[in-house]
């Protein structure tokens, strides 16, 4: 009887570890495919099933209720299953010139904040590039750095120096270069500094990495061959560096023309975007389905920048 359950046991276990050995050999044989399904199940998570929450909030109508919109699917009497779907919101957005022109403000703001990102970020990126061993990490340490403090303390901080008894209007009338404080602070120039100083890095990081990449021997080559240092840059550098430039301009554009907390405390109201719109319409009117609207029409605004951007790494990888 003993010898029984212990021959029955003795089989369980061996079943077991073939069981196991067998899971581990599929998991070793199949773990490539489970690595990309992993950030496809977040993206499917976190992307796009809170997306498709809000498209069909916005192909709502308001109600005072909570959820304060009407819902998609009713049920009437007879288990008769009604769908009412309503594209007034998407009309409502396209005739009203404040979407309009809150749009174009965003889309004008973000642009011009990229360039002038690039114009500074180019050089700085080249600059560490070009520094020697020591120095190199000590600059990308200073560019990260930022990172490290509260992204509302700096906002705060430029709040401080751009006020009119603010620091640069201080030490610019004690220097004498003007007579009374210049109004810095709650206008598009002190939101331009604060989108800039605020996501420069986001510019400077992809620039460094395509530049450290490249080959310092092509610069040689076209100086032998008689090219002057400008003739080289927009000839040989610049084209290596696109694929950085481009990726650097889609990290400063997309998340800039989506602020809100720097239009609202260096803009003081008076620089109007499209996120403290949407700020107003979900908070303030509690107009959830329009809210809803404005967010889904950004995104596509802002998708076909990625689309230009996949277009052109394509075609980059068909060249190569």
């Amino acid at each position: 009887m003993n010898i029984g359950m212990k021959n029955d046991i003795s089989m369980k276990v061996k079943n077991q570890n073939s069981i196991v050995d067998r899971f581990l050999r599929r998991l070793q044989e199949n773990w490539r495919s489970i690595v990309i399904i992993i950030p496809f199940v977040w993206l499917l998570m976190f992307f796009l099933f809170p997306f498709f929450i809000v498209a069909k909030i916005s192909l709502a109508e308001i109600k005072i209720a909570s959820p304060p919109f009407t819902s998609m699917v009713e049920w009437a009497d007879g288990g008769i299953m009604t769908i009412r779907i309503v594209f007034d919101n998407f009309l409502y957005i396209i005739n009203d010139s404040l979407y309009i022109n809150t749009y174009l403000n965003s889309v004008k703001i973000a642009s011009t904040a990229t360039v002038i990102s690039l114009l500074l970020g180019y050089p700085i990126a080249y600059g560490i590039v070009r520094s020697g061993p020591i120095a190199k990490p000590i600059l990308l340490f200073m560019v990260i750095l930022p990172f490290w403090t509260s992204f509302l303390l700096r906002v705060y901080a430029w709040m401080g120096l751009l006020a009119d008894q603010g620091t640069i209007n201080s030490l610019l009338i004690a220097l004498g270069f003007i007579n009374e404080p210049i109004q810095m602070l709650y206008s598009e120039f002190a939101v331009y500094i604060g989108i800039v100083y605020t996501y420069l890095p986001f510019m400077i990081l992809p620039l460094y990495a395509n530049m450290e990449k490249l080959d310092s021997s092509l610069n040689e080559a076209a100086a032998d061959l008689g090219s002057k240092p400008t003739n080289t840059f927009f000839k040989v550098t610049l084209p290596l560096t696109m694929p950085g430039v481009i990726a650097g301009s889609l990290l400063v554009f997309i998340p800039a023309s989506g602020e809100y907390v720097i239009p609202d405390l260096l803009g003081g109201g008076n620089v109007q975007m499209i996120g403290r719109v949407l700020f107003n319409e979900f908070s303030r009117n509690t107009d959830w389905p329009v809210a809803s609207a404005v967010a889904i029409a950004m995104l596509f605004l802002l998708v076909f920048p990625i689309i230009i951007f996949q277009h052109y790494q394509g075609k980059a990888a068909e060249g190569n």
